[in-house]
């Protein structure tokens, strides 16, 4: 009988062990976040409730990962979390945070959580609406920079999570916010070179606030809107030149071929006549290289900061010598600013790549008829 006895308990153990170690195999297999454009980060979903974000691309050229664990609120203390892998740790759904590009408002907004908003670095440039009012009844503080954020007044403020932004991985703000214990997240929505890459990022902010199926939501209703536009486009028989940019101290800087912004023109089925070129950025060419190139280009989209023919005219006389300029075929975002120093461009047309689409599509194929109305690109004064 003790044997027996015996025997049964190592049976039991050996039952309890595996289920242990089939939970934790259960757990070290997450569910992967389907994305299908963005390139810069992922998302897994442990069975724990715990969410695990990694960003590969903050900033280009980026030689690690950033990882951060997003967990449910009240369990931090009872769920078995290795913490020191992990860049931060932010309990969720967040309440107080502070972000720091314009691109991020649009996300927040969408999501119904602009309330949330605490903080913000140089709020001059915010077109929201919304936001103003908030930011005009104190409860949106200014914060400075991005580039030096004012420390004291965001430890004052004691958000539970910052969105950063930055270039590098040099911002001593961020390092200083950091070390107080206010986690910090990288957003690297900018480095998409893709219309539907950079809106797929907000499923990025979803998790922060549970509001992943809302996300999905919105993701789909706009890339089903811009896939549509793109396929109305390809039916379109004609196929105008492009050309962009602007001259700043002699020198133009335009998109590259493989840009975000020459994706749209392709999309738009319009021949954006650097579309060769290998960079993702910008190009830095001479205004000779680009009269040459772009003398005779149907239309001129996104004439930089000029919102009028007169004010190109005055900045160089170079720009008189494109037929575009001649034939009054020049467009701008430069005046939809919504009465701010910031341009809603840059703040609402990362999310809403299928607004951008269709405003070119009115632009480069007035012959085709869409219920849509310009609301980026304006023709110039």
């Amino acid at each position: 009988m003790l044997k027996i006895t015996h025997l049964l308990f190592l049976i039991i153990l050996c039952i309890g062990c595996k289920t242990e170690r089939k939970q934790k195999v259960n757990e070290l297999k997450p569910e992967r976040v389907a994305l299908e454009h963005a390139k810069g980060f992922s998302i897994e979903k442990l069975s724990s409730g715990i969410s695990i974000l990694k960003i590969n691309s903050p900033w280009p050229n980026v030689n690690r990962t950033f990882s951060y664990a997003l967990v449910p609120k009240g369990r931090s203390n009872s769920l078995a979390l290795d913490t020191e892998i992990y860049d931060a740790v932010i309990p969720v759904p967040v309440k107080k945070l502070v972000v720091t590009s314009t691109t991020h408002i649009a996300a927040l907004e969408a999501l119904g959580v602009e309330e949330y908003l605490i903080g913000f670095p140089a709020s001059k440039y915010i077109s929201s609406p919304k936001i103003r009012r908030r930011i005009a009844n104190g409860q949106v503080k200014e914060l400075g920079s991005n580039e030096a954020l004012n420390t004291e007044l965001v430890l004052e403020l004691q958000p539970e999570l910052i969105i950063g932004f930055g270039i590098n991985n040099e911002n001593g703000s961020y390092e200083t916010i950091s070390r107080a214990g206010i986690p910090v997240v990288y957003n690297g929505d900018w480095t998409e070179n893709t219309p539907l890459g950079k809106a797929e990022w907000i499923k990025f902010f979803a998790p922060f606030f549970k509001k992943e199926i809302l996300a999905n939501q919105i993701f789909d209703t706009i890339q089903s809107s811009y896939l549509k536009t793109k396929a109305l486009a390809k039916q379109t028989t004609t196929k105008p030149t492009v050309l962009s940019g602007a001259m700043y101290k002699d020198v133009w800087y335009l998109p590259g071929g493989n840009s975000w912004t020459a994706k749209f023109f392709d999309d738009a089925n319009a021949t954006y006549l650097w579309k060769d070129s290998k960079e993702t950025g910008s190009l830095s060419l001479s205004w000779e290289k680009v009269l040459e190139k772009g003398k005779n280009g149907t239309f001129w989209i996104g004439s930089s900061q000029f919102s009028s023919y007169k004010s190109l005219a005055d900045a160089s006389k170079h720009y008189q010598q494109f037929d575009a300029f001649k034939n009054k075929r020049v467009y701008t975002f430069a005046t939809a600013s919504e009465e701010t120093e910031g341009l809603l461009y840059y703040e609402k047309a990362p999310l809403r790549p299928d607004l951008v689409l269709k405003d070119l599509m009115l632009i480069l194929h007035p012959e085709i008829e869409i219920e849509h109305e310009l609301i980026f690109f304006k023709p110039l004064e």
